[in-house]
């Protein structure tokens, strides 16, 4: 499990939850080698495949440096569209965070992915361990 910061964590949360209000549906921090779950909205099913989900995420490590140098700039986000929900993942600095949430307006992705950016872009990646 990483060692994130309670702190941290909460401040990762708050920002999810003002960008998204009421459709947050979990928070999940990760690293190349560790994934911690946030937040999980109280009705949800607590059995999600976290470490299989993190593999998936964290192609995104890769995929950053690819992306690189292109025409597109440089990478912000990922907006992933399921039958029941999103998932918005952002990386920075070694690290990142998964949001779910139920439906919104593309514009407020915008929002959550910035906000998270901005949290993430002043934490030390956690450790593992």
């Amino acid at each position: 499990m990483s060692h994130l910061s309670t702190t941290d964590g909460d401040e990762l949360v708050r920002a999810a939850r003002t960008a998204t209000g009421d459709e947050l549906r979990s928070v999940t921090y990760f690293t190349e080698d560790a994934v911690e779950q946030l937040y999980l909205r109280e009705e949800l099913d607590r059995t999600a495949d976290l470490v299989g989900f993190a593999e998936s995420e964290r192609h995104g490590f890769h995929a950053q440096s690819l992306y690189r140098d292109t025409q597109l700039g440089a990478y912000q986000f990922t907006v992933r569209v399921f039958a029941n929900g999103y998932l918005t993942r952002v990386i920075t600095n070694g690290h990142g965070v998964w949001v779910t949430t139920d439906s919104m307006e593309v514009d407020r992705f915008e929002e959550l992915a910035a906000a998270l950016r901005a949290l993430l872009d002043g934490f030390e990646p956690a450790t593992s361990g």
